[in-house]
């Protein structure tokens, strides 16, 4: 008699709150659809069902990482930074984890390296930026706020393959906010006085909440969505 598997009520978003946490806590690279079935004694083929393959998990899971930031940026705000100065340390909070924490330099350069989630960060950045810069552009079209952002993610994915063996983080966070905030014609003087600031302040602690809060924010919106379903 073959193996017997488990049947679960919200099979998907089980799912994907494994991945999230064998993603960030073992390496999205070292992570496979079999290790996952086994984890949660579910048929391989049962998972291919809703994802056919390891990037779409991974797709899925870069939608909530940038829900994610978003409410974490939006919480910045709300306790008095300016939206310039929160989305200056979500890069750099990024950045600090990734050079810290092999794990999350995988997740993210996967991230970045892959075609079904490049196109989305890209898309969600040119929006963020767009309300963070326009009043610095007030009359770029969309085109240019969408060329602008394909560079500034080529920065980003840069940063987050630099080791720190390779250029102090320091200096890494310094020169790459320096070049965004220049592309995004913020003044010379106000880019300096943003950098310092953010240099200042407590961004690896930032980076090992957004890391290790990631997994947990998953299963909570899980537990969301399953109580909404059983509502109907």
């Amino acid at each position: 008699m073959g193996k017997i598997y488990k049947k679960l009520p919200n099979a998907r978003g089980t799912i994907a709150q494994e991945a999230a946490r064998m993603f960030i806590q073992e390496g999205y690279t070292k992570s496979s659809i079999n290790r996952l079935s086994k984890n949660l004694e579910m048929s391989p083929g049962h998972i291919t069902f809703y994802f056919p393959t390891k990037e779409h998990l991974l797709a899925e899971l870069v939608e909530e990482m940038i829900e994610y930031q978003r409410i974490m940026m939006e919480q910045e705000i709300s306790e008095g930074k300016s939206s310039l100065l929160a989305y200056c340390l979500e890069l750099t909070a990024i950045a600090a984890v990734c050079e810290e924490s092999e794990v999350a330099r995988d997740f993210y350069a996967s991230a970045y390296a892959s075609s079904l989630t490049l196109a989305r960060i890209r898309e969600n950045d040119a929006e963020k930026t767009r309300g963070i810069f326009i009043p610095f552009h007030p009359d770029w079209t969309e085109q240019q706020w969408v060329a602008t952002e394909n560079i500034v993610s080529g920065i980003e994915y840069a940063t987050i393959m630099t080791r720190e063996a390779e250029t102090p983080l320091e200096v890494q966070i310094e020169k790459t906010l320096d070049t965004i905030l220049y592309l995004f014609g913020i003044p010379e003087e106000t880019r300096k006085m943003k950098i310092e600031k953010v240099l200042s302040m407590d961004y690896r602690s930032l980076g090992h909440d957004l890391l290790l809060g990631f997994p947990e924010y998953v299963a909570r919106v899980n537990e969301e969505r399953l109580k909404a379903k059983k509502k109907k």
